[in-house]
């Protein structure tokens, strides 16, 4: 199985923007935690951090096939971005977006979702162990396609 997290423009700079917002863990520090509990869980991860929305964009599309999960944390593309948003969907792989702040309670145009509607869950202001709850919400997604598959695998071979 695996998981591919992939982060939108700015995460690079957590841990120095805006501490009062995001808090001063680092990117870097995330993702060694998000490692370390998909290796206790069997499960492989990768990461991949831009500022650019079409890179964000093809990388979504590289998943197709390849992964089994997707985490995102699309950013400030959240509440702009048809295209990441049409890309989640054409995947049409599990998707859970995550967001360290919790956005609805910040300005009134951060109030705009546009990827939400295509994603699993969304996973909003518990800072940085927001993502350790997209792992755990993520493995379950797994495990539940996993027993229907073996389930419905089963009924063919009765």
């Amino acid at each position: 199985m695996k998981i591919v997290v992939i982060q939108g423009p700015n995460l690079n700079m957590l841990g120095v923007r805006e501490q009062q917002i995001y808090g001063p863990m680092k990117l870097e520090q995330i993702h060694a935690q998000m490692k370390e509990v998909a290796t206790q869980n069997g499960v492989e991860i990768e990461f991949f951090q831009s500022n650019l929305e079409g890179e964000l964009v093809d990388k979504i599309q590289e998943c197709y096939g390849e992964a089994h999960g997707i985490i995102i944390n699309a950013a400030a593309y959240t509440h702009t971005s048809i295209a990441i948003r049409d890309a989640i969907a054409a995947v049409n792989i599990p998707t859970i977006e995550v967001h360290i702040s919790n956005i609805h309670r910040r300005e009134e145009f951060r109030q705009t979702n546009m990827i939400a509607p295509v994603c699993a869950s969304s996973i909003v202001g518990f800072g940085p162990f927001g993502y350790h709850l997209a792992m755990m919400g993520m493995f379950q997604i797994m495990n539940e396609i996993k027993a229907a598959q073996e389930a419905q695998q089963a009924a063919q071979q009765a």
